[in-house]
């Protein structure tokens, strides 16, 4: 799974001219499953998301994460993460996870974020969505959980 993260100051996302997710600061994250993803990549790329040091602390350092600061997180679902641009001037997206399987992983993830984090928005998937964001830094960092990367 692919999770592609902003440390924002304040994120939404707009459907159809009404807001279906809006946070503060916190991370708004594009969410992609790739095919062979499973529940144990879903939950691997949350632990590593929350954990994840993108904060500063006193010093300015990075050391704090989304939990340590009590910020929020925006959930974009967004299988463009998986485009496959080797050759060519138009991406395949082969790479990604089925609808149905996307969709059932994104759930999947959001309802154990909402779990173990609290501070949860989201976008909707395969809805057009129109998304705006402060990205704060400007911090963006591109996390990918493979299955090898997956303790069994």
């Amino acid at each position: 799974m692919i999770g592609l993260l902003q440390r924002v100051s304040h994120a939404s996302v707009v459907v159809d001219g009404a807001t279906v997710g809006a946070i503060e600061a916190g991370l708004m994250v594009l969410v992609c499953a790739e095919k062979g993803d499973t529940e144990r990549e879903a939950d691997a790329l949350l632990t590593k998301l929350l954990g994840y040091r993108v904060f500063s602390d006193e010093a300015g350092k990075m050391n704090r994460s989304v939990t340590d600061i009590g910020g929020a997180l925006l959930l974009v679902p967004q299988f463009t993460l998986a485009a496959d641009t080797r050759s060519g001037t138009r991406p395949s997206f082969s790479p990604a996870a089925s609808p149905e399987d996307g969709r059932r992983l994104f759930d999947y993830f959001v309802r154990q974020a909402c779990t173990r984090h609290g501070k949860v928005e989201t976008g909707q998937f395969g809805a057009d969505m129109k998304v705006s964001l402060t990205n704060d830094g400007p911090v963006t960092i591109w996390l990918r959980v493979d299955p090898v990367d997956v303790k069994r």
